[in-house]
């Protein structure tokens, strides 16, 4: 309840300098996971530095397609024909966004699929830092099951009355922030802010049929997609061994990623590719590094990476090494 999310935090409690000074809390279900599929919900709660609630904000949007799992999201092609398009609404939202740390939960999700929607209403993104408040919980060392938000409720004893509604999941998610927000503060815990970098690499996608049409019917909205789906050619050249710090990367070497990045996880992986580096979807003893902003999250990739001795940096440094990837050896 939102009288619930108001309560004042004491004025004796020390607050970090460094903290952002704004949060816009965020939900979005959309027709599906993929690249080219769009949103059809959006959700937003204000809050102010200390994590306190100052309004929020919920739209329906028309995909222009059909609505995908309607059994997940409820939200049938009927509901949603008289929705705004996203165009329609990306004033509003960018009015809600303006300023804040965007948070949610798994946000590399929620933020790729409102910048794909920014992109395709040719627009940028107010948002320059996103917060996932998976990675929050990790940093703080809740003792949580798992990763669902519906744990994260139960660990607060927030009460989660629609799940897959927008509206309501951006309202639990408040309600699990802010405590987690204070107790990072009182901890004097860095908060696991990355960047967020607009989209803008787009292609157009096949068709994809429109509300009330069918696959094939004349006049579909076409998606976008950040590049055409493909398979990367491979690796001209052998795998060299392990990533030694220090030194440069080489042409060949085998990389793997894992976890969120500021830069969408494609096109670090094409730009990997095109230094000559073998991107590598699995991890194993041939891996010459493993890159990931987390490296406590005990993901299968890191875990195997400890196991092997596989080097592990993070995306900022990994982009540095990009810049001078050593030729392969001539054979």
């Amino acid at each position: 309840m939102l009288e619930d999310l108001t309560t004042a935090v004491p004025s004796s409690m020390s607050w970090p300098a460094a903290y952002p000074k704004g949060y816009a809390v965020v939900d979005v279900e959309t027709t599906g996971l993929a690249r080219d599929d769009r949103i059809i919900s959006a959700a937003v709660y204000r809050l102010d530095e200390r994590g306190e609630v100052e309004d929020h904000w919920y739209t329906t949007v028309n995909p222009e397609r059909d609505p995908g799992p309607v059994w997940i999201h409820g939200l049938t092609s009927e509901a949603l024909e008289g929705a705004p398009l996203f165009q329609d609404i990306a004033e509003e939202f960018t009015t809600q966004l303006q300023g804040r740390v965007l948070v949610a939960h798994n946000a590399v999700f929620d933020w790729q699929m409102i910048a794909r929607e920014y992109a395709r209403a040719q627009r940028e993104v107010p948002v320059r830092q996103r917060l996932c408040t998976i990675a929050l919980s990790k940093e703080l060392g809740l003792p949580l099951p798992n990763h669902k938000l519906e744990s994260l409720a139960a660990h607060y004893g927030v009460v989660q009355r629609r799940a897959h509604h927008a509206l309501d999941d951006a309202r639990v998610l408040a309600e699990a922030f802010r405590p987690s927000l204070r107790a990072a503060a009182a901890g004097g815990v860095r908060l696991p802010l990355l960047e967020c970098r607009p989209l803008t690499e787009w292609s157009d996608g096949p068709v994809a049929p429109r509300i009330g049409q069918q696959a094939g019917s004349r006049g579909g909205y076409r998606p976008g997609g950040w590049r055409p789906s493909r398979k990367r050619p491979a690796c001209p050249y052998p795998n060299p061994g392990r990533y030694e710090t220090g030194k440069r990367l080489k042409q060949g070497m085998r990389v793997a990623f894992s976890g969120d990045t500021s830069v969408e996880r494609e096109l670090l992986e094409d730009r990997a590719t095109e230094a000559g580096l073998h991107v590598a979807t699995s991890l194993s003893r041939l891996t010459s590094l493993l890159v990931t902003n987390d490296p406590d999250s005990g993901t299968s990739k890191v875990v195997k990476a400890r196991q092997f001795g596989t080097p592990i940096v993070d995306e900022a440094a990994f982009g540095q090494l990009l810049a001078d990837v050593e030729p392969a050896s001539e054979t």
